[in-house]
């Protein structure tokens, strides 16, 4: 958690922006300065003296934090430049050094404050691991339950299907404890189809929708998504596997919006032509490694994800793959 707090003295003559971040309140020596009343000068010396006596160590209680303010010479542009801030223990020995009662004052504010903290944080953690216990606990359940009926089951169709709920809710398990897969199994030559021949195979789903603007682009993010799977670094693939690739364009094509209808159902074609053109989309049997119900999930489920979710999404789509065959 980290969180910018306004303190201010009982008197109302003082105003400072203290950082909490780490647990911990945390303020500049021009802050000190400006809180205790003493020139700058005077709160570098004593900090100087409580590190030199080994009352606290410098590393332990200061960090440098990123600051963005405007740029001095070019109008409407800002900069960024680390700036050493000192913890709540620096704060209150140089308080003490300096005989202010000010000092006081800012512990007991910053004593009440951190209470309040740890009260929140644990309440929001407990909820949070509740929530979670209870959530595992059903899918632990689920797997159970059908796996039992899985032995129990005589008949061979009924248990198949079974057998795939239970490998659905160990997906769900695995993607609750994060253990989803990272990388695909598939490492060999990949083949890339070129941005025309998903376009043939975008044409020929133009005559099942009446939509004048399906498939019409907005812009090149098409092309680029496209093309974004097959970059490399030397002689090292950016994504190394067949179903990484995989993954990614699926991901890429939705987020990305380059239609201005469709993108959804366009992006699971051209994943579906990818997986096909790399002999991936059928099974040794000449099953499809996918059911239509979990690619309209899958892509659902990418539709849906935020940005900082893009990780575990594209992990789900691989694990989906790598655990279908």
């Amino acid at each position: 958690m980290s969180e910018i707090v306004i303190y201010q003295t009982p008197d109302n003559q003082i105003q400072v922006d203290v950082q909490f971040e780490g647990e911990t309140f945390w303020l500049t020596q021009e802050d000190i300065s400006q809180l205790f009343e003493r020139d700058r000068t005077v709160i570098s010396k004593h900090l100087r003296n409580i590190f030199k006596e080994g009352e606290l160590e410098e590393i332990v209680v200061s960090a440098n934090f990123a600051h963005t303010t405007q740029h001095g010479a070019i109008k409407g542009k800002t900069q960024e430049k680390q700036v050493k801030y000192y913890n709540l223990d620096a704060i209150l020995s140089v308080g003490y050094r300096v005989n202010s009662k000010r000092g006081t004052q800012f512990r007991q504010w910053a004593s009440q404050r951190l209470k309040d903290y740890l009260v929140q944080g644990y309440t929001i953690n407990e909820k949070r691991l509740a929530e979670k216990k209870q959530h595992v606990e059903y899918l632990k359940t689920g797997i159970r339950i059908l796996s039992r009926a899985i032995t129990q089951q005589a008949n061979t169709e009924d248990s198949q299907l079974l057998q795939i709920f239970a490998n659905g809710l160990s997906l769900l398990d695995d993607y609750d404890h994060e253990k989803l897969d990272a990388s695909g199994r598939t490492n060999r030559q990949t083949v890339y189809p070129d941005v025309q021949d998903y376009l043939k195979v975008i044409a020929k789903m133009k005559s099942a929708y009446t939509s004048d603007v399906f498939a019409k682009p907005k812009d090149k993010g098409f092309e680029s998504s496209v093309k974004q799977i097959a970059q490399a670094f030397g002689d090292k693939d950016l994504y190394h596997s067949i179903e990484e690739k995989a993954a990614a364009l699926l991901y890429l094509i939705v987020k990305n919006h380059s239609f201005v209808d469709g993108n959804k159902r366009i992006a699971a074609a051209c994943f579906l032509h990818f997986l096909e053109q790399n002999g991936l989309l059928y099974l040794e049997n000449n099953t499809p490694i996918i059911s239509n119900e979990a690619l309209a999930a899958i892509t659902l489920f990418v539709a849906t994800s935020k940005p900082e979710e893009m990780e575990i999404v594209k992990q789900l789509v691989i694990s989906i793959l790598n655990r279908s065959k």
